[in-house]
């Protein structure tokens, strides 16, 4: 069934960006230079979607978000060369979201999926992807020439729905074999494979995979990343097993033995082993699972550099912070300094969230439990505070409160434009999706913001 419905929503007054007049030109060289390298050593559909990019941006492009409401649905936004976004149409994905209930959790909260990734595009742009994370299936979208969506498939991706909701939260997707890496919260069966063929039809393959330790049968995972040559699939480990509740019901980070004792749950806290990597084989399925130190409690989210494929900055939700690290060509990994945030406003910040500029000069960390954005500066290897915050709090309704007890509106996913001159960011419990304007010392300045659905929206992508 293909389905495809407009909206004419107009969008929201935004003051026009300000500023030296070549910051602009000089990020549009910076992102062609990434073209240029990808075009010298990278896959041809890459090459040629990165060498649209600069002209797409001169005039605009489009993002892409899912609502995660029950019945879910794709809103597609056109923006602007200035930044501003305007609703061009909500798409049904056919599938079911979450909703206002975490899946994880069970209580009514932004960042329901506590995870990333859940919205995707193929790196030739034929075809967007989103989990259904009520239902646990994934949906396929044929990308159109104005960026129009158009429902191509919904499949369930075989694993049951546990209890009220699924918990497929995080997709990652190899070209070469045209294989969708599909992740779920909840195990045991953390990772499974789909295909997708030419015409966005999807196939669910048999192959499963877990991050479960013979010690941890109940790991719960925040995102799969591949790395840029299509060799690793990376796994970041949230809780080893599932926290204990309040009696208010909010979540506590550790769990009562028989003892009476507390045991800490989060990932690579008690034990050094919350980063998973699988060698990815010539046909897309995994090999056995290595466990690696993070370097940090939480690694929650990996973004590769653009430039170097076999570096990535990874973003601690507990650790408060964020790594330089490395992978080789035989999947080990090298983890540098964590280099952390301000955190006099309660610990954890649990910072989850990265985009880095095309330059790889950049690094946009978002601070769930503080409602901010932080940015870094990449120096080779070594990583420095650039500014924290880079931008004012964002409030929320003042309903929600984060671990660290903050108030917080719960800001989520993220996504900077090709040329690194917008950086977009959910803010579930505002109802808002803010645009920045990016600045020379790191710095964010709002220029726009669109109402979204309360607390569940999930995933951002686009071009």
């Amino acid at each position: 069934m293909e389905e495809r419905r407009m909206s004419k929503n107009k969008a929201s007054a935004s003051p026009q960006r300000t500023g030296p007049v070549d910051r602009r030109a000089v990020l549009q060289l910076a992102a062609s230079a990434v073209a240029g390298a990808a075009v010298a050593g990278g896959m041809p559909e890459i090459s040629a979607a990165k060498g649209r990019d600069a002209h797409a941006n001169h005039r605009g492009g489009h993002l892409y978000m899912q609502t995660n409401e029950t019945r879910n649905a794709v809103v597609h936004y056109r923006r602007s060369s200035s930044g501003a976004l305007a609703e061009v149409e909500r798409v049904s994905t056919g599938g079911a979201g979450s909703g206002l209930l975490s899946p994880l959790y069970q209580v009514t909260r932004p960042n329901d999926l506590e995870g990333a990734g859940s919205v995707i595009l193929t790196p030739d742009r034929q075809f967007l992807l989103t989990t259904n994370a009520g239902d646990n299936s994934v949906s396929s979208f044929r990308v159109g020439e104005d960026g129009g969506l158009t429902r191509a498939d919904v499949k369930p991706t075989g694993n049951p729905v546990n209890g009220t909701s699924g918990t497929a939260k995080s997709l990652a997707f190899a070209p070469s074999t045209s294989t969708v890496f599909v992740g779920h919260a909840f195990g045991p069966d953390h990772v499974r494979l789909m295909s997708i063929d030419r015409d966005g039809k999807l196939t669910v393959r048999p192959e499963r995979y877990t991050v479960n330790t013979k010690e941890k049968t109940g790991r719960v995972i925040t995102m799969v990343r591949l790395s840029p040559d299509g060799k690793f699939l990376l796994v970041g480990i949230i809780f080893d097993e599932l926290p204990n509740k309040n009696p208010d019901g909010s979540p506590i980070l550790w769990v009562r033995r028989p003892d009476g004792t507390l045991k800490s749950v989060i990932g690579n806290a008690s034990d050094p082993d919350g980063l998973v990597v699988f060698a990815v084989q010539e046909d897309g399925s995994l090999g056995s699972p290595s466990f690696h130190d993070a370097g940090g409690p939480v690694p929650f989210y990996t973004a590769f550099l653009n430039s170097r494929p076999n570096t990535f900055v990874l973003g601690y939700a507990v650790g408060d912070g964020c790594a330089i690290c490395t992978i080789d060509e035989n999947g080990k990994v090298g983890i540098g300094p964590l280099v952390k945030i301000d955190t006099s406003a309660g610990v954890p910040s649990e910072l989850c969230w990265l985009a880095v500029s095309p330059d790889d000069r950049t690094v946009y960390a978002t601070n769930f439990g503080y409602g901010t954005i932080s940015s870094y500066r990449i120096n080779g290897n070594k990583l420095s505070i650039a500014k924290d915050p880079a931008c004012p709090k964002v409030p929320g309704d003042g309903t929600f409160r984060a671990f660290d007890s903050t108030v917080s509106s719960g800001p989520s996913d993220s996504w900077m434009t090709p040329d690194g001159a917008h950086l977009y960011q959910i803010y579930g419990n505002a109802s808002k999706l803010v645009g920045y304007a990016t600045q020379p010392d790191g710095s964010l300045s709002e220029i726009t913001s669109v109402k979204i659905p309360y607390n569940s929206p999930q995933g951002l992508a686009g071009f």
